[in-house]
């Protein structure tokens, strides 16, 4: 396969991923905030830590307000991760290599694309069936894909996209509630708390598979231990690996790629660790410590495939 065919199937299924978890992330701060009864920017400001890019938003938004959370996280044309933003380089992506993805795939992608684009019925929508709308769209490019791709080298590169950024969403999401919205000590364990645990394991749509899967209280400890080491919930962290090992494998199986274990070597030792990590000793160490660290290595397993199967970084990746 072409390195760049490689690349921009490996974005296409990224970009996608990551607008589907901006989507998540809106819907559950605009629940919590109407739970709350509390609007206020503390609320919503977690989200731009969620995403790293706190200082691109307060240049362009210094009040900081709710609703330039929701401009800059659904449709701010300065913001390259916006939601619109994130579906139109997966759409330009896909339009450069139509002739390697389903006819079906690239449809529902253009479908969405001009969904999104300025003066559509979309923007009329209220927030929640904006974010439903989104959601919905790339669950179905999901679906498409799954269905439809071929278990080849492109649906290997295209699945090391999606769970590359589905591990690194999880694991910011879970830091941003450990460690930016800390409650006050005679808060924790109390209503405000349990509710924000709450709509973290929404954000990945755990909330019920939690429920079914401890049958026991809502927990900080029960909460990052099923979203970092579950290894069935597909959105968990350890499971993110594992489905990266086995993509990995399959690539480096061809006969073209015998031999350059380099991003191997990287991600098997990242992904022993958390196989057999235990929650109480992730905590113990710092949580929002090992997250940094996880993160670190997440951006240096992009780097190794970055540099190992694809061609120079191009204007359509970020």
């Amino acid at each position: 396969m072409l390195s760049r065919v490689a690349e921009q199937l490996y974005w296409i299924f990224r970009y996608v991923e990551r607008a589907e978890n901006l989507a998540r992330f809106l819907e559950v701060s605009q629940s919590v905030a109407l739970d709350m009864a509390n609007d206020a920017p503390s609320v919503w400001l977690p989200l731009i830590d969620a995403c790293a890019d706190r200082s691109l938003f307060e240049s362009l938004h210094p009040e900081g307000q709710p609703q330039q959370v929701v401009q800059f996280l659904l449709a701010q044309k300065d913001n390259p991760n916006a939601i619109r933003n994130c579906i139109a380089i997966a759409r330009e992506n896909a339009r450069q290599i139509r002739e390697v993805i389903p006819n079906e795939f690239f449809e529902e992608l253009n479908a969405l694309f001009l969904d999104l684009q300025p003066g559509e019925p979309f923007w009329q929508e209220a927030l929640p069936e904006q974010l439903q709308q989104v959601r919905r769209g790339c669950q179905q490019l999901y679906g498409i894909a799954d269905s439809t791709m071929r278990r080849d080298l492109s649906w290997q590169f295209a699945n090391l996209g999606r769970l590359l950024e589905r591990a690194d969403k999880t694991a910011r999401i879970l830091d941003v509630k450990y460690f930016l919205l800390l409650p006050s000590a005679e808060a924790v364990g109390g209503a405000i708390d349990e509710l924000q645990w709450i709509a973290l394991l929404r954000c990945a749509s755990a909330y019920q598979m939690y429920r079914q899967h401890t049958q026991q209280p809502i927990t900080p400890s029960g909460v990052a231990g099923f979203l970092l080491l579950d290894p069935d919930f597909p959105r968990s962290v350890r499971y993110c690996l594992n489905g990266l090992a086995t993509s990995l494998e399959e690539i480096e199986q061809q006969p073209l790629h015998k031999g350059h274990n380099g991003v191997s070597h990287l991600l098997g030792p990242l992904r022993a660790h958390w196989n057999y990590a235990r929650v109480e000793d992730v905590i113990n160490s710092g949580l929002h410590e090992v997250i940094d660290d996880l993160q670190i290595q997440l951006n240096q397993l992009h780097g190794q495939l970055e540099a190992r199967y694809f061609a120079a970084p191009s204007c359509t990746s970020a």
